[in-house]
């Protein structure tokens, strides 16, 4: 039986893991939650799948959540220290690493140094200190098991294949909601325009980092890192129907692609189960319904935000962090209405054009990196 820590248990990814984990209690076992604000929903889950440790962000939450679960048997812990406890549970044999945002690079370091298997659904882990995550992961003989459903589409199809025989991997991109938005109304959209995503449900601040592309800009990061690619070898194809989920290109001109119906709990089944596949209530895919599949190259004008994120990577290794810090802060502003949509990107690139980028040795110089870049976005939403 696999024993599981799921960081961010109450958040869409944490949510779909948990479904999968009750239609497959001969298989897992939860030892560990970690969740947001959201109480009442870490309360229901705390009482189905009776964690031995469950963590919130402040102290406050924690007393709260300790009334509402009184008599439970799960002990009720709270900030950093907290979710490095429940990333470290010493029963866990894998961590759901589903923090959203640079906040999951912590508890996720924690895990890797404990010698735990990873499923990564946070991508900024990569994004701000790939290279010193990959060493941790080679040092400590674990796993990372991409859960995203992009490289999980690309993890499946370099399986049976040589690295050294791929050209090129390409990442596939919905397009957002905003695709074929007239760029002159761009400048007006509204916080639920930009909440309202084609084709999946997500949380809030990766369905505003769809419309924007950042989203992608940070896929093709983290591909960097999780499958050894040159970022010159990572492309990026809009495929508004989201059916193909990514492709590998090899050297003697065949692609190899994963193809589904646009569900999470296919690629977090995959990565809790990998080598073996279990049935997951996911549709099936009828080719002769869906007619056809259609494919665009992204305009980087009308999303600078994936320029931005090839830049970060030329320019060194303290920028993707600075520029997810950014991103992060600007995606809250506009969430909160302080900003209109095109200014993340505004923000995103000053940010980065006042950053002197420079090499990251400790995890500690990736936070200073990610604070910086937060002073410098909030000082920028000022002006």
């Amino acid at each position: 039986m696999k024993k599981l820590s799921i960081l961010g248990s109450t958040g869409s990814i944490g949510v779909s893991t948990l479904e999968i984990v009750s239609a497959y209690r001969d298989r897992f076992d939860v030892v560990a939650l970690t969740g947001g604000n959201n109480l009442e929903l870490l309360k229901k889950q705390i009482e189905e799948f009776n964690p031995q440790v469950a963590a919130v962000i402040t102290e406050d939450s924690a007393g709260k959540l300790r009334k509402m679960v009184r008599g439970a048997r799960t002990e009720i812990l709270s900030g950093i220290p907290g979710m490095i406890t429940a990333a470290t549970a010493s029963d866990a044999t894998m961590v759901v690493a589903a923090i959203v945002g640079a906040a999951g690079l912590v508890p996720t370091v924690a895990a890797i140094r404990a010698g735990k298997d990873v499923a990564l659904a946070n991508k900024e882990t990569l994004v701000t200190a790939g290279h010193l995550i990959m060493n941790m992961v080679k040092e400590q003989g674990v796993r990372l098991y991409p859960v995203d459903s992009e490289h999980s589409a690309v993890f499946q199809s370099l399986q049976g294949h040589r690295s050294e025989d791929v050209k090129r991997v390409i990442l596939t991109a919905s397009g957002g909601p905003f695709f074929q938005y007239p760029s002159r109304k761009l400048a007006e959209v509204s916080i639920d325009d930009a909440l309202n995503h084609p084709n999946w449900s997500m949380g809030k601040k990766i369905t505003i980092d769809s419309a924007t592309m950042m989203n992608k800009g940070l896929e093709v990061i983290e591909a960097k890192w999780l499958f050894h690619v040159p970022v010159e070898k990572v492309s990026v194809v809009i495929h508004p129907q989201s059916i193909i989920h990514s492709l590998v290109e090899y050297v003697d001109g065949c692609v190899m692609a994963q193809l589904g119906t646009p569900d999470m709990k296919a690629p977090i089944a995959y990565a809790l189960t990998v080598p073996e596949r279990v049935p997951t209530g996911v549709r099936g895919l009828n080719l002769a319904e869906l007619g056809s599949l259609t494919f665009f190259e992204p305009d980087m004008e009308r999303f600078p935000a994936l320029k931005l994120a090839y830049r970060a990577v030329g320019d060194g290794e303290s920028m993707p962090a600075v520029m997810n810090a950014a991103n992060e802060v600007a995606v809250e502003a506009f969430l909160s209405g302080s900003i209109r949509f095109l200014d993340i990107a505004r923000i995103i690139e000053k940010t980065m054009d006042a950053h002197q980028p420079h090499a990251l040795t400790s995890i500690e110089e990736v936070l200073h990196a990610d604070r910086w870049g937060r002073m410098k976005a909030k000082e920028l939403l000022t002006q």
